[in-house]
């Protein structure tokens, strides 16, 4: 491997998948304000994810709905004026 290239601040990392409550331990150089004792005891940064292989349908095989009508709702609010504006620039 070459020198020099590689982060200083590779650590161990708790990676917890939010959807799920399930958690593991890894290795990881990101940044995080958030700590948690893991199951060894020792205090670890806590890195919080939407989707993980405890959550995702490829790896579950089952299909789980995440309440996802509020982000399509807001999603719609910030943009759906644009989808508007060139149907009324065709017309005129």
């Amino acid at each position: 491997m070459k020198k020099g290239i590689h982060p200083e601040s590779y650590r161990l990392v708790v990676f917890k998948d939010i959807s799920t409550d399930d958690a593991f331990l890894g290795r990881s150089c990101i940044n995080s304000k958030d700590k948690i004792t893991w199951e060894d005891g020792n205090e670890y940064p806590l890195v919080k994810m939407e989707i993980s292989s405890f959550s995702h349908p490829f790896f579950t095989g089952k299909v789980k709905f995440i309440d996802t009508a509020g982000r399509i709702d807001k999603f719609n609010k910030k943009f759906g004026k644009f989808a508007a504006a060139p149907k009324e620039a065709e017309e005129a």
